[in-house]
């Protein structure tokens, strides 16, 4: 990933709007529209990439305090990067505290300043200085992840086929790492308790792959990490999640081609090459899968999908397997494969997947 130099961008955006105070002309800040309605899609690109539709703020009486905030945001980020510091997004929110009337209520209002500054500067939110809560994912199988001894500053190699029953995590930086590897693919896997499962059984030997759990939609150093270790040693991804729009639309395509809400960084975390693997409506069928019922925010979800993705606009085997799902008016988990034996999946389910290109979405 290009690296700028943050702190001076962030002067540079200061003085202009000095500038135009001192003019008396009313300071302007200005970011691109952060929606799935400014974002263009291509097979080609293999991500979300941004359109021309940008946001302005303008300092007037009723936008002063969202004004004050954003500034008060760039201020706080220009020191952690000149400080080599770090501060959690919670932290950031309360460090609004002592920012008298610019402080936030709740950190929601907190979080979207701090994703429009992002927006602002065309970076992301770990080169300004901040931090997620969660961390970054777990990885199992045959991967030697090479880091450095803070401070040694020598390299650490780190076997993900040593932990016994637990797993590597993803740091939450992760340009500076390399690999070593012969592992032949990538399983990134939805749930902790999937994830578990293969582990607990050296799935990753069978197979001779990498396991890696996402836990709900994988955080932006997971993605990051998947599409370093998928691009530097060749290797293909199979996400494997459940069978329901949240798996499909929320998990697997912010995986594979980004979100609007990131879509100025899309192309550093996103992971073109992905294959969904994963429940589908024919594997219902075909396995008699026990399933719940949709409830009305997954129906909404489906024809949100097919009415304003551009990822689902492009690949009509999504619109087909997302239609077959609204008229099933059902939805199945992976651990549903478990009314076949707890341990199916490794014995049938995933050999079965994997050996069959075409039960694969794109």
């Amino acid at each position: 990933m290009a690296e700028k130099n943050v702190s001076e961008e962030i002067k540079k955006k200061a003085y202009e709007i000095y500038d135009d105070i001192i003019k008396e002309k009313q300071p302007e800040i200005s970011m691109p529209v952060r929606s799935l309605s400014n974002v263009n899609y291509s097979e080609d690109e293999g991500y979300f990439e941004l359109d021309n539709k940008f946001k302005s703020r303008t300092l007037t009486a009723s936008t002063v305090k969202t004004f004050a905030q954003t500034l008060k945001m760039m201020s706080l980020s220009k020191q952690l990067v000149e400080t080599d510091d770090i501060a959690t997004k919670r932290e950031a929110y309360y460090v609004s505290k002592n920012w008298g009337e610019a402080r936030f209520k709740e950190q929601p209002e907190s979080d979207t300043v701090m994703d429009d500054v992002e927006a602002m500067f065309m970076v992301n939110r770990e080169q300004l200085g901040f931090i997620p809560e969660e961390k970054g994912g777990d990885v199992a199988g045959r991967l030697t992840v090479i880091d450095k001894d803070p401070d040694t500053g020598k390299e650490l190699k780190i076997d993900c086929t040593k932990f016994g029953s637990g797993a590597y995590s993803i740091p939450i930086s992760v340009e500076h790492l390399k690999f070593e590897t012969d592992a032949q693919f990538i399983l990134a896997i939805e749930t902790a308790g999937m994830f578990q499962r293969l582990v607990k059984h050296n799935y990753w030997k069978k197979a001779k792959c990498i396991l890696i759990s996402m836990s709900g939609v994988p955080t932006r150093a997971c993605r990051r990490f998947i599409r370093r270790l998928s691009d530097e040693k060749n290797l293909p991804v199979f996400v494997f999640t459940d069978g329901d729009p949240y798996g499909f639309l929320n998990i697997y395509r912010t995986l594979k081609v980004g979100s609007g809400n990131a879509a100025h960084i899309n192309e550093f975390f996103c992971v073109p090459r992905a294959k969904f693997i994963g429940i589908t409506t024919q594997d219902i069928i075909d396995y008699k899968l026990p399933t719940h019922p949709l409830k009305d925010i997954d129906v909404k979800r489906i024809k949100d999908g097919i009415k304003n993705d551009p990822f689902v606009q492009h690949h009509k085997q999504w619109q087909k397997s997302l239609v077959e799902m609204a008229k099933m008016r059902k939805r199945a988990e992976q651990q549903a494969l478990a009314a076949w034996g707890l341990n199916f999946v490794i014995s049938d389910y995933l050999p079965q997947k994997l050996k069959n290109p075409k039960s694969w979405l794109p």
